[in-house]
């Protein structure tokens, strides 16, 4: 008699939040695609040295692009609207602390001299998004 295999134990919460990452996620390399189909190239990715670690900085040009996703960051959106029910309050708490982590980010930056724009996950489907990078990058 053959023996089956067992399944997976399912993963925990911990395990599942382990494996969301900080860096390198598909919308991001979806913006740096769109960069680059405009030529706008010679960027600099997660700039530990500046406010909020950009995930895409243009340093000569002074330019940040974040690209937020829409639960994580408490976009105003569908997705970003919506809320866990298990542990509801941490959850509250903690996209809150990731919209003021955010906002003092942006404020530093500008105060540094830089230009910020802000990519929400959802606006990845704007067929306009290309060229309003374009204009932010190329902007004087």
């Amino acid at each position: 008699m053959a023996r089956v295999p067992a399944a997976p134990a399912p993963l925990t919460r911990g395990q599942v939040m382990a494996r969301v990452k900080a860096r390198d996620t598909a919308p991001e390399r979806e913006v740096r695609r769109l960069l680059r189909a405009e030529g706008l190239v010679g960027y600099r990715l997660d700039r530990r040295d500046l406010p909020g670690r950009p995930d895409v900085a243009f340093i000569g040009r002074r330019r940040a692009i974040f690209v937020h996703g829409c639960f994580w960051h408490g976009h105003d959106c569908p997705r970003g609207a919506r809320a866990p029910k298990a542990n509801a309050d941490y959850w509250a708490a903690k996209i809150a602390r990731n919209r003021a982590r955010d906002a003092a980010a942006l404020a530093a930056l500008e105060a540094m001299g830089w230009r910020t724009l802000v990519v929400w996950e959802c606006a990845l489907r704007d067929p306009g998004l290309q060229a309003r990078l374009k204009t932010f990058v190329r902007a004087t």
